[in-house]
């Protein structure tokens, strides 16, 4: 975002709840914060918000009638995220939705009394976000993004496709905490599957290229890229990178795929923003956060590059293409 533009965001910001509230006479306005964890530009976020406004729709609340919908964005960076947080809890809205541990983070830090709804964060539990899935207990209640066995699957589905691959980086940001539990998930999983992890934190382009460089000049090398809103934003680098060094790279994200990737298995987020719709209705009119309990995901996808298998000169078996839910060829 120009500097211009961001000063321009802060300066109308204040103003933007009153006029919402004038906007339908007789009717209650009520006002929601959303922080997203892309940017504002980005398809994979506007499919979001669609899919959040839609759902939100058809449970009665319209934009303009008796809803007003406040966004930021955070662009996986998370200094950001706390100042798009401190500026939402400022506008004294009625909820906050929230994506991603850092957003969560975030919002949790400026606010033990706003409603949160949050979506895809991962372990809220083992992160203490909240008391147990069941009884939350606090202000924030959700939807999480992983069930972690999940993620020991997509490093199996990697070894079937390239049973040469020994050595597997793993891509994350270390600053966004979102990676620790898939860490520890991983760290299971491998022995069993032959495999040696590398750790490979980054937190720009520079390192992102680098580490990929590294893993490539050995031997047997792989690559995993951990779900986070900093790798989210910066997918396109990382696909065209591991197709330029010819790693052979597996995703928890179907965009990854979709962009160039060989292969993702993961959480359909889009999902979980449309089951949020509920929970924002239900504490709208007047349900307690700390009794709705916290939501694992119920879809996920399987998604096969085909094309991108053939760059690599893989063979994909064809009873793992017969399991994806999308095959691009």
């Amino acid at each position: 975002m120009r500097r211009r533009d961001f000063i321009t965001l802060l300066g109308g910001a204040a103003a933007a709840w009153p006029l919402a509230a004038r906007a339908q006479q007789g009717e209650r306005v009520r006002r929601i914060g959303v922080l997203m964890s892309l940017s504002k530009d980005d398809p994979e976020d506007e499919q979001r918000r669609a899919v959040l406004q839609q759902s939100l729709q058809q449970l009665g609340w319209s934009e303009g009638r008796n809803l007003h919908i406040e966004y930021r964005w955070f662009a996986g960076e998370p200094v950001r995220a706390q100042a798009m947080a401190k500026e939402l809890v400022a506008l004294k809205p009625d909820l906050i939705i929230t994506a991603s541990t850092p957003g969560l983070l975030a919002v949790g830090r400026e606010t033990h009394t706003v409603p949160i709804v949050f979506v895809a964060v991962s372990d809220p539990v083992g992160q203490g976000f909240v008391g147990s899935l069941a009884r939350p207990g606090g202000n924030a209640t959700g939807f999480s993004y992983f069930e972690f066995p999940v993620v020991g699957k997509v490093l199996e589905t990697l070894k079937q496709i390239t049973p040469d691959v020994t050595r597997v980086a793993l891509l994350y940001n270390p600053d966004t905490l979102s990676f620790l539990p898939f860490l520890r998930a991983l760290d299971t999983a491998a022995p069993s599957l032959g495999a040696q992890l590398i750790k490979a934190p980054v937190r720009d382009a520079g390192e992102i290229e680098a580490a990929l460089a590294a893993t490539a000049r050995e031997g047997g090398g792989g690559l995993l890229v951990l779900p986070d809103p900093f790798t989210a934003v910066y997918r396109d680098l990382i696909v065209a990178s591991a197709a330029r060094h010819r790693l052979p790279a597996a995703y928890t994200l179907r965009y990854f795929a979709t962009a160039g990737g060989l292969m993702s298995y993961g959480v359909d987020v889009g999902d979980l923003y449309r089951r949020a719709a509920p929970y924002v209705d239900r504490i709208l009119k007047g349900a307690n956060p700390a009794d709705l309990p916290v939501q694992q995901p119920t879809k996920f996808e399987f998604v096969l590059n085909l094309k991108a298998a053939k760059a690599l000169g893989l063979d994909v078996p064809a009873t793992l293409v017969a399991r994806a839910d999308e095959v691009i060829e």
